[in-house]
């Protein structure tokens, strides 16, 4: 059965595109879950409408994350956290707290757009990746000192 897709599947192909499947898999996940419809003449037309509208909205937000991103350069977050023996840190900075951060400064990011592997847990300057979209991303200044 061939069927068009509604939006990106993994292993099988991208949003728009008419691929060929199995009649049960087409049947029983692809159309009930509205991922695909069948490849008909009038739904290669609403398709082809849907993917243009989805194209336009796709560039908007690239764009005012482009925006957002050069706004964003030059900002530096202070952390000032409580240090033992050896300078060593208790607890911890997370993608939360520069978030948190963030927010104070009047940007409004959501923490999983932080790209931060593990909290950061020692002194001293680090960069942070914000991804603010799956094109644009940005370095941010955090620097973590001891707690007077």
């Amino acid at each position: 059965m061939e069927v068009i897709l509604r939006e990106d599947v993994d292993k099988l192909g991208s949003r728009g595109s008419v691929v060929k499947v199995a009649d049960g898999y087409a049947r029983n996940f692809l159309l009930p879950k509205r991922m695909a419809v069948p490849a008909t003449a009038a739904n290669k037309k609403i398709v082809e409408q849907e993917r243009e509208a989805h194209l336009r909205r796709e560039a908007k937000l690239k764009t005012d994350a482009q925006d957002l991103s050069k706004l964003m350069t030059g900002v530096k977050l202070t952390f000032r956290q409580k240090v033992g023996e050896n300078n060593q840190l208790f607890g911890s900075v997370t993608a939360k707290d520069i978030a948190d951060a963030l927010e104070t400064q009047r940007f409004h990011i959501e923490r999983r757009k932080i790209q931060l592997d593990e909290p950061i847990r020692t002194l001293g300057d680090h960069k942070v990746t914000v991804r603010l979209h799956r094109d644009v991303s940005t370095d941010i200044d955090v620097v973590v000192e001891p707690e007077q």
